[in-house]
């Protein structure tokens, strides 16, 4: 794999602190966040938050592939 391809390969894949997040990201503040981690279970993005003991990352790819699945069933 190039340097290149490797540099894409881990941003793809970038795990990102709740505390974080509005260091890359604008939307969702650190509150929103904190509400679609609480309530996981339920609003389909527990595939975008990962656990390392107490601290949550975020799976910025996945994050982002949940919010498409959930506009594609708005539609």
């Amino acid at each position: 794999m190039t340097n290149a391809a490797t540099q894409t390969a881990q941003t793809a894949n970038r795990l990102i602190p709740v505390p974080d997040w509005n260091k890359h990201h604008s939307w969702p503040p650190q509150g929103g966040l904190r509400h679609l981690i609480f309530n996981e279970k339920t609003n389909g993005f527990a595939s975008a938050f990962k656990r390392v003991g107490r601290r949550v990352l975020i799976d910025e790819a996945e994050f982002f592939a949940c919010v498409e699945r959930q506009n594609q069933g708005g539609k």
